[in-house]
């Protein structure tokens, strides 16, 4: 490969990690790898050239952009340049490559030729939310957005009521009074939780309390990037079925779906679905 400079035999993929918000979180290594790298694959290539002179360095390999839009056409590319020899550099606007971003069909393209991974840690909003929420972080899962659309959205709300490591979510900020009343809806309005806003930037911001609380609170508006962390649900004692099952028998008499309750049920109980379900059916015959 011909005008490449610093070039790793077989090539090397390389995800940077990026600042959250302030440039100064950057990792020193961040800006060795935006100098070496044969070409730099960027999500937005203005917010790279504005790390670039945060960082006081100049790249000297070839910059593409790689987006949701272009990542099916660019991939194959990339791979093409990856095994020609190539140090190519992932980075996004804001955090790791391929968590809620850009990468993962890099990265799993490049897996499958067999070329060699590698990453440079940095900042991230998941951990740095669930440091400062205040909530249990012995056990914990990344969710990343709920849904756009309401009855998708508290689909993946009810499956998640049982959950009980500790959940965080991303969210943009003209949906997130609708996502937390959804979550309050499906988890209980008091449910505990923390709202994290421009973590890193001058108007850093955590908001913590109930999920209806905080709803109520988002309603007013709220600018910036958000990163939500909610409690897991609390061991609650096993439920009798039959009263499980009375209650689920009143509801369909009521004009509800038998599926629909079920399910409902389930998530509050931790009961299962089937059983429930069948349970039901066999009071019926």
């Amino acid at each position: 490969m011909t005008g490449m400079t610093g070039r790793t035999a077989g090539g090397v993929l390389v995800l940077a990690a990026t600042p959250i918000g302030d440039p100064r979180d950057a990792a020193p290594r961040l800006a060795d790898e935006l100098v070496a790298a044969d070409v730099i694959a960027a999500e937005d290539t203005r917010r790279l050239r504005r790390l670039t002179s945060a960082l006081g360095v100049e790249p000297t390999g070839r910059i593409r952009s790689y987006h949701e839009h272009n990542e099916a056409t660019q991939t194959a590319e990339l791979v093409a340049l990856l095994r020609e020899g190539a140090r190519v550099v992932l980075v996004t606007d804001a955090g790791m490559p391929s968590v809620s971003d850009p990468g993962y069909r890099l990265v799993a393209a490049a897996v499958a030729a067999d070329i060699r991974v590698t990453a440079v840690p940095g900042p991230s909003a998941v951990l740095m939310a669930l440091a400062v929420s205040g909530l249990p972080v012995d056990r914990f899962c990344f969710e990343g957005f709920l849904p756009r659309k309401p009855g998708d959205r508290a689909r993946v709300a009810a499956g998640l009521a049982a959950e009980p490591r500790t959940m965080v979510f991303f969210e943009a900020p003209h949906r997130l009074a609708e996502s937390l009343g959804t979550l309050a809806a499906a988890f209980g309005p008091d449910r505990e939780a923390a709202v994290c806003r421009e973590l890193t930037k001058t108007y850093e911001e955590v908001r913590r309390g109930g999920l209806l609380e905080l709803a109520e609170w988002a309603v007013g508006g709220v600018k910036g990037e958000i990163t939500i962390v909610v409690a897991g649900a609390s061991p609650a004692a096993p439920a009798a079925l039959g009263e499980v099952v009375t209650g689920i028998q009143e509801r369909v008499a009521a004009g509800e779906r038998l599926k629909d309750v079920c399910a409902a049920e389930a998530a509050r109980t931790g009961l299962s679905r089937k059983v429930l379900y069948d349970a039901v059916v066999a009071q019926r015959r």
